[in-house]
């Protein structure tokens, strides 16, 4: 057959992509080039540019659309929404040319044959614009897609609607604002077969994270059925990171987190080719896809990037279940560049951050790492986004390309529903704007008229009540200077380190366990491993059965409960590890005092009542202890599992509050019973200085240990014989007393001495600049700071480290 419209994708590459659009040429690409290499992609064919062009100028429809779109307004939403659905009307009633129609109809009859499918099979119709995917626009979402398309007649209806869809009013709007010619840009229409996702699950990949712009992960979203509820925000997917460096030799998956999956689109009947169907609560509650598909898809992603040689935005789908509907495999269905982070300058680094706050009002997913505010306009119906004015705060249950036009005037976004990958989300990165997407009753919060601040500075993102103060920091990085004392970060918060390792750092002097557990866990690691034991006890104690009630709830999911505690914690380790790699990310194990521990689900059954347990039973004694040692453990198998399975073995540890040499030997000696082996490949354990023991035995602590890390805020308190918490001393606590700095020349001088590492975590370089001096001149090789210290005391390190004759 001499092909005149239509081309197989077997046939096409990247280079056509002004014959067939990015979509079509990317899909060619892939089966072309990377099939080879495993990546499984569906077939199908294209219905080039030439076709759409033969259609509208032979018909004289050209004509026609440019008489309508002669006096367009893409700012009058009513002018624009009226001259759309006229040329779109145009389009649909125009007659396909015989042989255009009959080139169509023979290719998809040929595709059972040509690749092995059903007669008749079921195909994806989707748009591919001949400017899509360039580097400075975005063409992705514009156009129409309609899936379970079977037949002749639904393939050639399916095509008309495509071929109009470049007339839609978002993409109206776009081309305008990004200064492209009506009819420089033709639209290719690519005819895919369904992957059975409907009976599975798809999802969203990018090759980089789409928040932070860091480029060693590979970020992947999932849901239940067909993959456009997770394209238009319809539903909360799941969430999973992949660790690029180490994915060849290990299993890196650093981050999963549950959506609420709630909806699933599944293929219909009749005249609706799909619809959405409820997803059973059991099942909203598990991964839609193993570990091992999340490795594979992390490994597709790093393949196709590095064909590209280019961040990429991807979609897959899982083919059935692989019993009862399809083969059960992972398809890459479209693969396109990212365009958001790919065009920053890296060099820059802008830092936001609120001066005041207020009652947050909502949270959610926050998109942009940026704060933003204004008057809440609260639309929730496309009828009356005309009445949406520019600098307003955009609320909505969420958005499709329909709302493009007025999210460009937008101050900031707020939707019910939605993922990080959803259409609101994808809008709002490129348009630079924040966006607060999934809080599920924003709408009903939020009323038109209220002032608020948007905050997406964290992963959470909130509104707050009211226009709050802030300010913008910039830093140019090529103005940093190297220092010879290295300058790390303390770090506790994992969804933080993507965005705080692209600063200038050496790495984490102090990434804190407390936080993690705290925030991911929430329950007592007794609890959870005498689980069973307890659940008994609840048959016949109240007590205890709420508390079984709430591990219940928070471990959904996992019948493990040991394993609730290791993936968590491992997971939040990695994640901070990987922000930092290749650079030490010094772990410091476990340091709740028995008040604290009491906190935690199923805490009160476990720990003891201290009259003062700032120096009770803390650190390093809580670890060899029989009561507490198999808590202790669980610790310990995490940090393994971050640095064998994960690779990431610049993770080190650090023993807190170890008032002995003879404790710092027992805890090695636990430590290596649970696999955490001293100088096994690589592994460093360090041990805090914050007790004068530390100091006065430090030789001796030097035989025990790998290096030290000042801890100044406990050295201080005890140094000086008070308690920090105490309001009535506080005023005599200051790290910069003589005692104090007297302790701390002594340990450096030793550690010196010995040829150990040496280095502070504490609060007081990034409180006081001089006392950051102060280590420098005596010699200490890092100073580990509060992230929003680091270039300001970098500065003053090169400036000292000069002044000493030190070179970096």
């Amino acid at each position: 057959m001499s092909a005149k419209y239509v081309e197989w994708f077997e046939d096409i590459g990247i280079e056509d992509i002004p014959l067939v659009g990015g979509k079509n040429a990317s899909l060619g690409e892939m089966i072309r080039h990377l099939t080879s290499e495993g990546v499984n992609v569906p077939n199908g064919f294209a219905i080039t540019s030439k076709g759409y062009r033969y259609l509208i100028e032979e018909s004289g429809t050209m004509d026609s659309i440019k008489e309508v779109l002669s006096d367009l307004d893409t700012h009058n939403m009513k002018n624009l929404r009226e001259r759309g659905e006229k040329v779109r009307k145009l389009i649909f009633e125009t007659k396909f040319p015989k042989d255009l129609e009959e080139e169509i109809i023979d290719h998809y009859k040929e595709m059972p044959k040509k690749f092995g499918y059903e007669e008749n099979p079921d195909v994806a119709v989707r748009s591919s614009a001949t400017a899509e995917d360039l580097p400075d626009a975005s063409f992705a979402g514009q156009q129409e897609t309609y899936l379970n398309v079977r037949g002749d007649k639904a393939l050639i209806e399916s095509c008309r609607r495509c071929f109009a869809s470049l007339f839609t009013d978002r993409a109206i709007s776009y081309r305008e604002d990004k200064g492209f010619d009506h009819f420089d840009v033709y639209l290719s229409i690519g005819v895919q077969k369904m992957i059975r996702s409907d009976a599975s699950s798809s999802g969203v990949l990018f090759s980089i994270d789409t928040e932070s712009g860091f480029d060693n992960a590979v970020f992947i979203t999932g849901s239940y059925g067909l993959g456009e509820n997770i394209v238009q925000g319809a539903v909360n997917p799941d969430e999973y990171y992949v660790f690029k460096p180490t994915i060849e030799t290990h299993r890196p998956i650093i981050s999963k987190k549950l959506g609420t999956k709630s909806i699933r689109m599944v293929y219909g009947d009749g005249d609706k080719p799909v619809k959405n169907i409820k997803v059973p609560e059991e099942e909203r509650f598990k991964y839609v896809i193993t570990d091992d598909e999340i490795l594979q898809l992390g490994r597709w992603a790093v393949i196709i990037e590095n064909h590209y040689k280019k961040p990429m935005d991807i979609e897959w789908a899982k083919d059935g279940d692989g019993t009862n509907v399809g083969t059960g495999e992972l398809f890459i269905v479209q693969a396109r560049p990212e365009t958001i982070h790919s065009r920053k300058d890296v060099n820059i680094i802008r830092n936001y951050k609120l001066k005041e706050t207020s009652d947050v009002l909502v949270e959610g997913l926050s998109v942009g790492e940026k704060i933003s505010q204004g008057v809440v306009n609260n639309i929730r119906s496309p009828e009356d986004i005309e009445h949406f004015k520019k600098g307003q705060v955009l609320v909505t249950n969420m958005t499709d390309p329909d709302w493009e036009p007025i999210m460009k005037i937008a101050a900031a976004i707020v939707t019910n529903k939605g993922g990080r990958t959803c259409h609101a989300a994808i809008v709002s990165r490129e348009l630079g704007i924040a966006a607060v997407i999934g809080t599920e009753n924003a709408t009903e919060v939020l009323k038109s008229g209220q002032e608020v601040t948007v905050s997406c500075v964290d992963e959470t993102g909130k509104v707050y009540d009211g226009l709050l103060g802030f300010e913008v920091q910039e830093t140019n990085l090529d103005s940093i200077p190297k220092t010879h004392t290295k300058v790390m970060m303390n770090a506790g918060i994992p969804e933080q380190a993507f965005s705080h390792g692209q600063m200038p750092n050496d790495g984490v002097g102090l990434a804190r366990e407390e936080f993690i557990i705290n925030s991911y866990i929430g329950i007592h690691p007794l609890a959870l491993l005498n689980y069973n034991e307890l659940k008994e006890k609840a048959k016949t104690d109240k007590k205890i059965k709420k508390i079984i009630e709430k591990i219940d709830k928070k471990t959904r999911g996992y019948d493990d409960k040991r394993e609730f505690f290791i993936e968590k914690l491992s997971h939040g380790v990695a994640r901070i590890a990987a922000g930092f790699y290749p650079n030490d990310v010094i772990v410091r194990l476990s340091d709740f005092k028995t008040n604290e521990y009491a906190n935690l689900i199923g805490g009160s059954i476990y720990e003891p009542e201290e009259n003062n347990p700032m120096i009770g039973w803390r650190g390093a004694s809580r670890y060899y202890d029989e009561n507490f040692k198999p808590a202790f453990g669980l610790e310990c198998v995490a940090i393994k599992r971050v640095r064998e399975e994960m690779g990431l073995t610049n993770v080190k540890t650090m023993v807190p509050f170890c008032r002995t040499p003879e404790e710092g030997k027992k805890v090695i000696e636990i430590m290596k019973e649970y696999g955490l082996v001293q100088g096994e490949n690589g592994l460093e354990v360090y041990v805090m200085a914050e007790i004068p023991s530390n100091v006065i035995a430090a030789e001796e602590f030097c035989e025990v240990f790998d290096g030290f890390s000042i801890g100044s805020n406990d050295l201080t308190q005890l140094t000086l014989g008070l308690d920090r918490d105490s309001e009535l001393v506080a005023h005599i606590y200051d790290e910069r007393n003589i005692a104090v700095k007297r302790m701390i020349e002594m340990v450096i001088k030793t550690a010196k001495k010995k040829g150990k590492k040496i280095g502070i975590c504490g609060q007081a370089p990034s409180d006081f600049p001089e006392f950051a001096e102060f280590l420098v001149e005596q010699g200490i090789d890092s100073i580990s700071l509060n992230p929003d210290t680091v270039i300001k005391t970098k500065l003053l390190i090169a400036e000292k480290e000069k002044t000493l004759g030190i070179n970096p």
